[in-house]
């Protein structure tokens, strides 16, 4: 069975990078450019894992990934906050993510955080 993944970024060029490494690595992707009705949309997906911008245009990745975590539906999905800030890392996990990646990223440890939040079945 496929691991489904749930990209949430604004940014049109990352979404494309993002899906086709994760294509070719075998997952089912789908991917959204903004945070309208994402309870809804990752309701219908039903992902293994979430993929989320820290800053989109139109949203608060924090606030977004802190609702997700908080949700009874979704709490159990893993989130991983994108972010270009430096200290991402350690000011990120207040918002409940269980992994943060640091733009520019290498698409490998990607792939490798992925795979070792989404154990095989």
């Amino acid at each position: 069975m496929m691991k489904k993944i749930l990209v949430i970024d604004d940014d049109a060029d990352i979404l494309d990078v993002v899906r086709e490494t994760l294509l070719y690595e075998r997952f089912e992707v789908q991917t959204v450019n903004n945070s309208k009705n994402i309870m809804a949309v990752a309701d219908k997906f039903q992902p293994d894992l979430i993929l989320l911008d820290y800053r989109l245009r139109d949203g608060d990745g924090g606030d977004i990934c802190r609702a997700l975590k908080e949700h009874k539906l979704f709490s159990h999905i893993p989130v991983v906050l994108f972010s270009a800030y430096v200290n991402a890392e350690n000011e990120l996990t207040v918002y409940g993510s269980d992994a943060v990646i640091t733009k520019p990223f290498d698409l490998e440890d990607l792939i490798d955080t992925i795979n070792r939040l989404t154990p095989a079945p």
